[in-house]
């Protein structure tokens, strides 16, 4: 039976595909761009939510926010229940090999870190820097290089969560960077993705440390190393949306012993994915309960069939916003449900900003050019990927496109149906009185 692999998970916050190898031109991150070409790049992996929480519950237990109960930030009173097993849990229970499994830095899944399964959690005070959770890996990967048994190690980087003006980064040229169509071109936005370039550039530079220390401890060939994010950048139309720029992220993998490298896959692929095939990998079986499907054969180039659509979803972020897609290969259909008390999505503003990016040089172009956010949010949205891609026509209206609206539209309620969603029956509470639906 083949070597289980070390498994190494490297997760950001808020960077969506702000990468070189993404193709966002003009922006320089060499080791992010190196490891891609060494391994493989998944082109269209989607989260689950556009926020944090949400989409890591579903990372570390293959199921939809809905289904495990995280349908909001820890921070603000949610909490995933223990009733089902974790990445950490699956793995250090493998009896035949067991995994000695570590956190570094950041989760946002559970108020208690251990109660994800973790049997360490390595954690400096303050927030966890990319810099400074790095170094904790990489001491501790030194330490114990002696050890036979694999290990699943998880680094969590506060970077690239606003604010960006810190003097710890240096910011990009702002009259350099690519600003994407679904942002207006100004000097205060250029500013704002010239000052995440400076986070951004931070975490490549902590992604080089990482990788050599797994090269000097000769791990690299097997090691599982698996670098993503939680959801888009925090920016309007991105973070906290169900526009691609909120629930499209980056996904590199590199395993030498287990697949080849230097590939981009153009498949649809959902984070819920990803605790299957990690498992796949150890060779271990997937849980009849996971809701996700290992891409293991994908990855090595078998007969595998690819997902047709991926299903994404918001409840609770800063306030309550009930929002459900699907995505296909083209299409794009969002339908935005009553808010609290039945009120009708026009009744509330095209886009919820979450706070922090509320205070930000985005925001003050918003401002300035009429707050186009706050108009009247539709009940359904519809968008044709290929022909707009930064889904600024809402086509649910248009005539030429009633069938494929109507058969989506159809899709996405047998998926909230088959997997039991509550917002089926209404208004969905926080868990913190404090968070009153409004």
């Amino acid at each position: 039976m083949p070597k289980p692999p070390n498994i190494l998970v490297i997760l950001c916050h808020d960077l969506g595909r702000r990468l070189g190898c993404y193709g966002v031109p003009n922006l320089t991150t060499p080791v992010l761009d190196e490891l891609a070409d060494e391994g493989v790049l998944c082109a269209n992996h989607f989260a689950t939510a556009p926020l944090c929480s949400p989409s890591r519950g579903s990372i570390m237990t293959g199921l939809y926010p809905h289904t495990n109960g995280l349908m909001g930030l820890v921070n603000r009173g949610w909490d995933m229940p223990d009733d089902h097993p974790t990445l950490a849990q699956l793995l250090t229970a493998n009896e035949s090999a067991p995994y000695e499994s570590v956190l570094f830095g950041f989760q946002h899944e559970k108020r208690q870190p251990l109660r994800m399964g973790y049997q360490h959690h390595h954690h400096a005070p303050g927030p966890h820097l990319c810099h400074t959770v790095s170094a904790e890996f990489v001491e501790w990967l030194r330490a114990r290089k002696t050890k036979s048994s694999p290990f699943f190690a998880c680094l969590g980087f506060f970077e690239v969560h606003r604010p960006f003006n810190n003097p710890r980064y240096t910011p990009d040229d702002p009259t350099q960077v690519h600003v994407p169509a679904y942002l207006p071109d100004t000097t205060g936005v250029r500013q704002d993705l010239a000052d995440l370039h400076g986070l951004i550039f931070a975490v490549d530079a902590a992604m080089e440390k990482i990788l050599a220390a797994v090269e000097q401890a000769g791990q690299t060939d097997n090691t599982l190393l698996i670098f993503s994010t939680d959801h888009g950048i925090a920016f309007p139309r991105a973070k906290s949306t169900l526009y691609d720029p909120g629930i499209g992220t980056a996904l590199i993998l590199r395993w030498p012993d287990g697949f080849a490298d230097g590939r981009r896959l153009p498949q649809l692929l959902s984070n819920i994915d990803l605790l299957p095939t990690v498992l796949a990998c150890a060779g271990l079986p997937t849980p009849a309960h996971v809701q996700g499907r290992s891409f293991l054969p994908l990855l090595r180039d078998q007969a595998y069939q690819a997902r047709t659509e991926i299903f994404a979803e918001k409840t609770w972020h800063d306030v309550y916003d009930p929002i459900r897609a699907i995505r296909t290969g083209r299409f794009k259909y969002i339908r935005n449900f009553p808010g609290s008390h039945g009120a009708p999505p026009a009744e509330r503003p095209l886009l919820h900003l979450p706070v922090d990016i509320e205070e930000s040089l985005s925001r003050q172009t918003l401002a300035e050019q009429g707050d186009p956010h706050l108009k009247p949010r539709p009940e359904e949205e519809f968008y044709d990927l290929d022909l707009d891609p930064a889904e600024l026509n809402n086509l649910a209206h248009d005539p030429v496109y009633a069938s494929t609206l109507g058969d989506l539209r159809w899709r996405l309620r047998c998926w909230m149906e088959q997997t039991c969603d509550p917002l089926l029956k209404g208004p969905i509470p926080c868990p913190d009185p404090k968070m009153q639906l409004e």
